[in-house]
């Protein structure tokens, strides 16, 4: 049975719900993160990924909404931890904690309501193909950190998210890419952005209204410790059309490569080196194969 820890206490995940008129449901005024868990299936082992740092980065978005999440950083992971242990998954799965807005108000507000958390996790597999995607620089603009901040991981910010990779499913693409109101680079629709060009892994800096990714983060440590020059600066949407190599990145997406945008090929139109290089690695990190990142991972026992 799926459960959820919810009011403090663990119950059936049907069972943690909300009114109608709770107050996050009603303006977005919430924040939540995606963490993901993967099954090592030699071991028959389940190891959280980077738990600590995705509890860390919701207790700023918490912050920033004037949410008090009830739990310290510590109790919320003891928490996830005791959830999946009772769950005992044998699969990968993704996690979603989410703090909000809870009483049932009708005024727009970040002051004086009563503020819940909970978490409940779920089996996932692929949120997109990991053998080459089709995108579209998408016609909708990301979010300016001046509006709704995008490293905050705000609930009712999503629409965003949602207008745009509609419109890139309806026209036949896989996701969609943002550009900034600058006409910049920001990231994908729900996933960080990477470019390669001429043995460069290129990124988006953190200035350009992009949520500070922790497989962002991931990636250039990797690229780092395998010798690979990295770089984060301004990327100009012309350049997407010239460079070797281009992929996604996100606790959802993984390592996505792009190999077609605006129906132009990137590169030869196959997964590039860098990218398989990455992408190798990462798969072997998350899954407890790699005994030098060992400290990113919470195993389950």
């Amino acid at each position: 049975m799926p459960l959820a820890y919810f009011h403090h206490r663990f119950l059936p995940l049907e069972e943690a719900t909300v009114s109608i008129a709770t107050h996050g449901l009603n303006y977005g005024t919430g924040c939540f993160e995606g963490i993901r868990a993967y099954h090592n299936r030699e071991q028959d082992k389940l190891y959280i990924f980077r738990l600590r740092e995705h509890y860390e980065r919701f207790a700023r978005s918490c912050q920033i909404m004037r949410i008090d999440p009830g739990h310290s950083v510590d109790e919320m992971m003891e928490r996830t931890v005791q959830l999946l242990a009772q769950q005992n998954f044998h699969e990968d799965v993704y996690i979603r904690p989410l703090a909000f807005k809870a009483d049932p108000v009708i005024k727009v507000t970040l002051e004086g309501i009563r503020d819940e958390f909970g978490v409940f996790a779920v089996p996932l597999g692929d949120y997109l193909p990991t053998s080459g995607i089709h995108v579209a620089v998408s016609s909708w603009r990301r979010l300016e950190d001046n509006a709704i901040p995008s490293r905050a991981k705000v609930t009712g910010s999503y629409v965003n998210t949602a207008l745009a990779v509609t419109d890139a499913h309806l026209a036949g693409f896989d996701d969609a890419i943002f550009l900034t109101e600058a006409g910049h680079v920001a990231e994908g629709s729900a996933a960080n952005f990477f470019m390669v060009r001429e043995g460069m892994l290129i990124t988006p800096d953190i200035s350009e209204n992009i949520l500070e990714g922790i497989t962002r983060q991931t990636i250039m440590q990797l690229a780092h410790d395998l010798g690979i020059p990295a770089a984060s600066r301004t990327i100009d949407r012309s350049e997407l059309y010239v460079a070797d190599e281009l992929f996604l990145v996100g606790t959802g997406v993984q390592i996505s490569p792009i190999t077609r945008i605006d129906h132009r090929m990137v590169g030869d139109g196959t997964i590039g080196k860098i990218t398989l290089q990455l992408q190798s690695l990462y798969n072997q990190v998350v899954r407890g194969e790699s005994d030098a990142y060992r400290s990113w991972l919470t195993p389950i026992d």
